[in-house]
């Protein structure tokens, strides 16, 4: 199998689960907060969100520098609704899907490079970095979102089996 249908076939699982927690995501809450060293609420479901939109960048682009007027675009949105969040989430897929279709797996084997305010951060070649950068990420952010919703008192999706708040049944439809 090519790396690009490994991701593909990935990215596709992964927006199952993802679109099913931020659908459960408190509109009005963004700034609640679990502890004052962690993120708020609203800031992590933008930051879920957008993750997918990272694969377009770390395949068109040779390095992205946090600090850079450009990288601005990767930030999380800024949100009200949930709409907006499935909104944003959609338009990262479509974005990925297409440069990954665009793509060849010579070009994943290239190095990639995470840099802020001039330093170098990581360089691996970019099948590592979606890899760590998305994906890992995507799992490790989504699942810290699925305890904010829990202590809002929200319903809790499963990501990779029924929640307590699910039948088998139910994660099924998802």
């Amino acid at each position: 199998m090519k790396l690009t249908e490994l991701f593909l076939a990935e990215l596709e699982r992964e927006a199952v689960s993802t679109r099913a927690a931020l659908r459960r995501v408190p509109e009005g809450h963004n700034d609640w907060k679990p502890h004052p060293k962690s993120m708020a609420l609203g800031y992590l479901a933008g930051l879920v969100a957008t993750i997918p939109s990272w694969v377009a960048m770390m395949v068109k682009q040779d390095e992205i520098d946090l600090k850079a007027p450009e990288s601005e675009r990767f930030k999380p949105v800024e949100w009200r609704t949930r709409s907006e969040l499935i909104s944003a989430l959609d338009t990262g897929l479509e974005e990925a899907r297409q440069a990954l279709s665009e793509t060849t797996d010579q070009h994943l084997m290239r190095p990639w490079k995470f840099v802020a305010a001039g330093q170098l951060v990581n360089e691996d070649p970019r099948h590592i970095m979606i890899r760590d950068a998305v994906f890992s990420d995507l799992a490790q952010h989504r699942g810290q979102l699925t305890v904010y919703l829990r202590l809002n008192e929200a319903s809790v999706s499963g990501i990779y089996e029924p929640s307590a708040d699910e039948s088998f049944l139910d994660a099924q439809a998802l």
